[in-house]
């Protein structure tokens, strides 16, 4: 099986083809880097797009799931919100200020994702400093509604929300204080979870 794009893709769905070995983590990795680029200049999900660490982890994982050794997100394309530290990778945190920033270490949550070989295929966009609940604040560009342009995806993870519901990655993570995760899921029509 070739996916053509990883819409509607659950996780459990995604872990069941890459052990069976209908696809590889590279083709799972590949499909969500093309929907990227055939959706992301409508939706505006990302701050960055991380395609050659993408498909580098995602070889790695197809190693790890040949060994008989997958954890249960190996192999798996997913977005971090960009205010979760990552060593190597830009962190904004959709602010100009922060538009250079690269850090030297990574959040726990990112180090725990890849310590189970997740791939990354970019950092999602977010209100800046994740204070704001539409996406339309971010010093980058405003995020958009996959299912209706001219509407917001909610926030602040709006991002991740986006490109969960674009079929851009199988899951992603945001951040949420007073809702920041739950309501954009709602907005975008897919599960969140605080």
């Amino acid at each position: 099986m070739q996916p053509s794009d990883v819409t509607g893709l659950s996780i459990r769905t995604a872990r069941h083809l890459l052990d069976s070995g209908e696809i590889s983590s590279v083709d799972l990795t590949r499909a969500a880097l093309d929907r990227i680029s055939e959706v992301e200049s409508s939706v505006h999900a990302f701050v960055t797009v991380t395609e050659e660490l993408a498909l580098q982890q995602a070889r790695k994982a197809d190693s790890r799931i040949a060994s008989g050794n997958a954890a249960p997100l190996t192999g798996i394309p997913t977005q971090l919100k960009d205010n979760l530290s990552t060593r190597g990778v830009t962190t904004t945190c959709s602010s100009l200020m922060l538009k250079d920033f690269v850090p030297t270490y990574d959040a726990t949550v990112a180090r725990r994702l890849y310590e189970q070989d997740a791939v990354l295929v970019g950092k999602g966009n977010l209100d800046e400093f994740a204070m704001g609940s539409s996406t339309e604040n971010s010093a980058f560009q405003p995020t958009r509604n996959p299912w209706d342009l001219e509407r917001v995806p909610g926030g602040s993870s709006g991002g991740p929300a986006a490109a969960v519901a674009a079929g851009e990655c199988v899951f992603s993570l945001g951040s949420d204080t007073g809702g920041s995760i739950r309501q954009p899921a709602a907005l975008c029509g897919i599960v969140g979870l605080k």
